[in-house]
């Protein structure tokens, strides 16, 4: 991989954005008073809001290229600011606060995940974007192989499942951040007098679990597809793992 793919990808920028910077302005910015870092529910919303937006609008104009996973975020961002809106369009709490933001929540990863599915017969299936790469398997070899032994519906069926797998991961994680929206959410008293405040310090703790409920099961089911993957293409294949990964 290139060092210009790699500064796009930087992941520690996209976390440090999208979760960290607006987590704690949420959490330590909402409060009503005349220090300066005390900014309100209100305009401290719209600055955690701001910064992964506008970290969007400058990845797209600098490098003309949209990502998948942060335009599902940057979706999921708006739409956290469109039900805010609603949620404060009087002056208390909706008591259906939780399920308004758990299927907010729910919706990022089930898109997430249907992109893979969707995608699978596609020319440029995510499946092999992110896991089933020519950066880890030898996959030229791999698929020599597989058609000298006329095994190709069995090796396209091996990747099949695997994507069903990633898929699998995704609803887990949707399921994981409706019960957070809940747990967070279901205590947001309708008649507190500071609830925006609270309800910015919520959102901010949902948007932290919720990365964690995301990536965790994705790593975990994506180090057990790795593993199927090289087991399952040893027995096609007849090659040994050396054989099928990239050098490191």
């Amino acid at each position: 991989m290139s060092q210009t793919a790699q500064k796009e990808e930087n992941p520690l920028i996209n976390i440090m954005v999208n979760v960290l910077l607006p987590t704690i302005v949420l959490s330590k910015l909402s409060k009503e008073g005349e220090a300066l870092y005390q900014l309100g529910p209100k305009w401290a919303m719209i600055v955690a809001l701001a910064l992964p937006i506008g970290y969007g609008i400058w990845h797209w104009i600098k490098h003309r290229k949209l990502n998948i996973f942060s335009t599902v975020g940057m979706g999921a961002i708006l739409l956290t600011g469109l039900i805010t809106i609603y949620l404060w369009s009087n002056d208390s709490a909706k008591p259906h606060v939780a399920w308004v933001f758990g299927i907010k929540e729910a919706i990022q990863p089930l898109i997430l995940g249907s992109l893979f599915l969707i995608t699978s017969r596609s020319s440029s299936p995510l499946f092999r974007t992110f896991i089933y790469n020519d950066s880890i398997f030898d996959i030229k070899r791999i698929e020599k192989s597989v058609a000298e032994k006329n095994l190709i519906s069995k090796y396209d069926g091996l990747i099949w499942k695997c994507t069903l797998y990633f898929f699998g991961s995704f609803c887990l994680s949707a399921v994981l951040n409706l019960g957070l929206a809940h747990y967070f959410l279901g205590d947001l008293a309708p008649d507190l007098p500071n609830w925006k405040e609270e309800y910015n310090g919520i959102v901010g703790s949902i948007t932290l679990w919720g990365f964690a409920a995301i990536g965790v099961p994705m790593m975990l089911v994506a180090g057990y597809i790795l593993y199927m993957m090289v087991n399952g293409l040893e027995k096609l294949t007849g090659l040994d793992k050396e054989s099928l990964l990239i050098p490191r």
